[in-house]
C-alpha cells in the first residue's frame, strides 16, 4: 500500500526538528497509551475525507496530520511510532493531544486491566518454541 503522509520541509532541505519541539517540551500524556494500545481516527470511516483541506489541517503540525492519516486504520502506538520514525514518547504525547481534540479514539490493549490475555500468551510461547 502506497500512502503519502504529510511531511515537514518537503519544499526545502531536510528539516531537523528536535522531538521535544514537537511536544512543546511536554513528556507526559493524559491517556493510557501502552505500546500495544490501539488507536484509530474518528474521521477515518469517511471514504472521501480530504485531510489536507479545511481549517484543522492547516493549523496543525504535519506530524499530527500524518498520525491521523495512519489512524484511518486501527493501529497500535508502537506501529505509528515505527511508521513515522518518531520516538515513542513523542508519539504518545501527540496521540494524547489528538484524543483530547476528538480526532482519534483510544481503544485500549485488547486485554483486561492487569492481566494479559492467556490465549495470546500461549500463541506467543508456541511461536517462540517453534524458533
Amino acid at each position: 500500500m502506497s500512502m503519502s503522509l504529510p511531511q515537514r520541509g518537503l519544499d526545502r532541505r531536510t528539516a531537523r526538528v528536535r522531538p521535544y519541539a514537537l511536544t512543546g517540551g511536554r513528556t507526559r500524556f493524559g491517556h493510557v497509551l501502552f505500546v500495544e494500545t490501539f488507536v484509530a481516527s474518528i474521521d477515518g470511516q469517511e471514504p472521501n475525507f480530504v485531510l489536507t483541506a479545511g481549517r484543522w489541517a492547516e493549523r496543525v503540525m504535519p506530524e499530527m496530520r500524518a498520525i491521523v492519516e495512519l489512524c484511518r486504520r486501527m493501529r497500535s502506538v508502537a506501529e505509528i511510532s515505527a511508521l513515522l520514525r518518531m520516538p515513542l514518547g513523542v508519539v504518545r504525547v501527540l496521540l494524547s493531544d489528538l484524543a483530547d481534540q476528538g480526532r482519534i479514539r483510544v481503544y485500549g490493549t485488547g486485554h483486561g486491566p492487569g492481566s494479559p490475555d492467556r490465549a495470546l500468551l500461549e500463541r506467543v510461547l508456541g511461536g517462540l518454541r517453534r524458533l
